[in-house]
This record gives C-alpha cells, structure tokens and sequence, in this order.
C-alpha cells in the first residue's frame, strides 16, 4: 500500500511541472490582429496614412517634411483625424484645413520650423549664387521654385503650407523612380559614347581586341543562373529556404510577411520590399567580377520593386499590407509567373537616342568650349592692360629720373625720397658756419656785434 501514498506526491510534481512548462511556453501573437494591445483586426493598417512620408524620401526637404509630420502627431485632435484619414484625404488637402484646430504651442513650434526651412533655403540660394558670382539676390523670387512651402508667407505655418507640402512630397514621390531611371539611361547612354569614342583613339588591331573584350565580357555577364520573377513564389521560397533558413515545403505567406516586416510596424515598405531581392540580385552582379555594374544591380533591383509594387499594392500608397500580400498570393501569377527579363536581356536605348544624347553632349561641349574661348580672351586683355599699366608706369619713373638729374646739372641738389629739399635756403646757416667768439671757442657772436678786421701781415704800410 506504500505506493498509494506516493502517488498523490508524485500527480502533484506533475501537474506542477505541466504548469510550469505552459507559462514557458511562447505564444505567437498574430501582429496584425494585435497591435500595443489596440485589437487591429487582420489586414487593417497600424498606423496613419502619413507613415508614407515617414520613410526616409530621399527628398531635398526629407528632413523639412518629417519634422512636420512629428510635431502635428503631437496634437491630440489632427492625431484622431489622421487615424480616421485615408491616402486620398490627405492628397486632396482636406485635412490640412484641420491644422486650424491644433494648439497654439503646436502652431508655434510649426511657424519656427518653417522659417528655420526658408533660411536654409535662402542659404543655399546665395551658395548657388555666389558660385556664379551673381551680386543681385532677389530671395523672394527663387523662393517660387520651391513649391512644398508657402514662399509669400515666410514667417507662419498655415493650412495652405500643410497643404503644398504634402501635394509636393506627393508629386515628388511618384516622379521620383521616373526621374532615376532616366539618369540611369543617361548613364549607360555615357558609358556607351565615352567606349566608342575611346575606341576611335585606337588602330586597327587594337580596336579588333577591345571589341572582343567587350563582347566576352557581355557574354560572361549574361551567363548567370535563372532569375526568378519577382513577388512569384518561387522567389518568395528561395528566400524562405536560403535567407529565412526554413523548410520551403512549410511555405506560409502570412508568417513570410511577419518575418519581413523588419520594423514590426504592419506594413512591406519599398526598403523591406528591396532587401527581398538581394539574392536574385546576387545571381547576376558580384562586386568583384569586372563586367558586372553595380549601377545597373541598382536599377534592377528598382524596376523589381517597380513591378511588386504594381502588381500587390492596390491603394497606391507606396505600402503593402498583409491583406494585399496574401491577396497576391491567390493569383495566378504568383504561382505561374512569366519569365523576368534582366537588363542584360534588355535593348536599353536606341541608336536614334544615343544620337540624340552625343548631339546634346557636343552642343554642351561646344558651349564649354565657348565659355573657355571667352575666358581666354577676358586673361588676354587684362595680361594686355597689366603689361600696358607696367610700361606707363615705367615712363613715368624714367622722366623722374631725368628731372633729378637735370636738377643737379643746375646746382640743384635732388629731392629727397619724402620730397624734401636737400639744400638750406638763403638765410639759414647751421651753427658751425656762424663766426666765432675773438675770444675763441665755437660760441657765436651776440647779435650786433660787427667783428674786427684781421691785420694782414703781408700787408705793407707806408
């Protein structure tokens, strides 16, 4: 019967270390259901639309533009009007007609940074002003340039100034990947003119062997493995498998989401979309291998954001959601993708355009060219007004030294190096020429006294 009375002792360590080892165990809270213990259901965004601009923009006002944004979600009111706002309603300007109803200290603080903004942009005007060396600033007028602050206004933070930046940093945004691809063409539009213009430096044979270097290269580059589609599973799995380290046949999009969103904040931004394409990237570019650009690893890892960014976010706002990312995952693109395209596989520009593009880069030659030419001549002439002073100034030392010699010719001694005379007028005689004392000594006479002839004694008296 012993045994019935260490069974109760040994139910009872049991349970204990059942319960213990249920407290230990880590529970997977599902992010996108809770939130700061808020209770944001599945798919709903966790912060404002204004986390669009929160992001580092890469705008010339990024800095500007987000202090903003940080001091108005300091007001309680514009913050329970952002949580309600959608993309579209900050777009429109109709909440910036709310930033009448923020506090006084909000709307103060809001007038410092906007004339702490047109200082700096006035500092940059002179600086850009002084470089060309143009005295005649006209501020007020450069100011209409900018078109994310009210310039008539320099002094207040008004709603028409909430409004201005938020359609600039809009329209900035969108013409923002535009504008980068269009100096990426321009870049391999160089490469390709400064190659053939080195080429026509070089004879016959040497042209033949950097045509077959180049063209080896090229074919060394575009020997790479298959590139998936970006945003399709297969690339999605890849980065499970070889960056997550997890199993690809336990593929799971809604846990692939969490992973990926680094700052746990609800969204994929573009910076955490970007990083899900380094080992894509990877196949075709590597630092160390002479043909690959790293310029161009850029630009494609840009256009396969591009592409995500079309095909998953459907608001536009420049941010995935769990609810869009898992929406994407049901089409049928994601699971029967087209094959990708890398730039190598691309015709990046036409001979028509590169044509185009020598004839700007030889009319802004010729204007350099110019510029120099008129320079020169500028150095010329004032050389030619130095050497012409230079001769003048010669002259006239010449004819001064001609008059001192003349002057001495005449018995009159030169002037001295302060102008003054060199000789003592008539009249003034210095104390050794003065007559002396009869009684001897160096003491002159007193005045009126007639000194006595000296007898001569060769003289004969009768």
């Amino acid at each position: 019967m012993k045994w019935l009375s260490v069974l109760p002792q040994q139910c009872m360590f049991l349970v204990t270390c059942l319960l213990v080892a249920l407290k230990a165990v880590p529970i997977d809270i599902d992010k996108t259901k809770v939130k700061g213990g808020e209770g944001h259901v599945e798919g709903e965004k966790v912060e404002n639309p204004f986390h669009l601009f929160l992001k580092d923009t890469g705008l010339y006002y990024d800095e500007y533009l987000r202090q903003v944004i940080d001091v108005l979600e300091t007001d309680k009111h514009f913050r329970e009007k952002l949580q309600t706002a959608d993309i579209e309603e900050i777009k429109s300007g109709k909440l910036s007609r709310e930033l009448d109803l923020v506090s006084h200290h909000v709307r103060t603080r809001l007038d410092e940074l906007k004339r702490q903004e047109v200082a700096r942009l006035r500092m940059l005007i002179k600086a850009k002003m002084d470089s060309v060396q143009d005295t005649g600033i006209d501020h007020q007028a450069l100011l209409k340039q900018f078109e994310h602050l009210n310039h008539q206004n320099p002094d207040t933070f008004e709603p028409k100034d909430l409004d201005m930046l938020i359609k600039a940093a809009t329209n900035d945004l969108e013409n923002y990947d535009k504008t980068r691809h269009e100096e990426f063409k321009k870049y391999e539009m160089m490469k390709e003119h400064e190659r053939r213009e080195y080429l026509k430096t070089l004879d016959e044979e040497k042209r033949q062997r950097e045509e077959s270097k180049f063209e080896e290269m090229k074919k060394k580059h575009g020997d790479h493995p298959k590139v998936h589609h970006p945003g399709s599973k297969d690339q999605l799995k890849e980065v499970w498998e070889e960056a997550d380290g997890l199993d690809p046949n336990e593929f799971d999009p809604k846990t692939f989401f969490k992973l990926h969103d680094v700052n746990n904040d609800g969204f994929l931004d573009e910076q955490e979309l970007e990083a899900l394409f380094t080992k894509e990237l990877e196949k075709v570019y590597d630092p160390k291998n002479e043909e690959d650009d790293m310029v161009e690893m850029e630009e494609e890892r840009l256009r396969m954001r591009e592409h995500v960014m079309n095909e998953v976010d459907i608001n536009k706002d420049r941010l995935v959601t769990l609810e869009e990312f898992l929406r994407a995952t049901e089409k049928k693109e994601f699971l029967e993708p087209d094959s990708w395209e890398t730039l190598d596989q691309q015709q990046l520009f036409t001979e028509d355009e590169l044509k185009e593009f020598e004839n700007h880069i030889s009319q802004q030659e010729d204007e350099l060219r110019k510029k120099a030419e008129d320079l020169q001549k500028q150095k010329e002439e004032l050389q030619r007004q130095h050497d012409q002073l230079q001769a003048q100034k010669q002259e006239l030392q010449q004819v001064v030294k001609q008059m001192e010699q003349k002057k001495l010719q005449q018995g009159n001694p030169p002037a001295g190096p302060g102008g003054e005379l060199k000789f003592q007028p008539p009249g003034e005689h210095k104390a050794e020429d003065a007559p002396k004392h009869p009684a001897g000594g160096d003491q002159p006479l007193p005045p009126g006294h007639v000194q006595e002839p000296v007898a001569r004694t060769d003289q004969v008296h009768p």
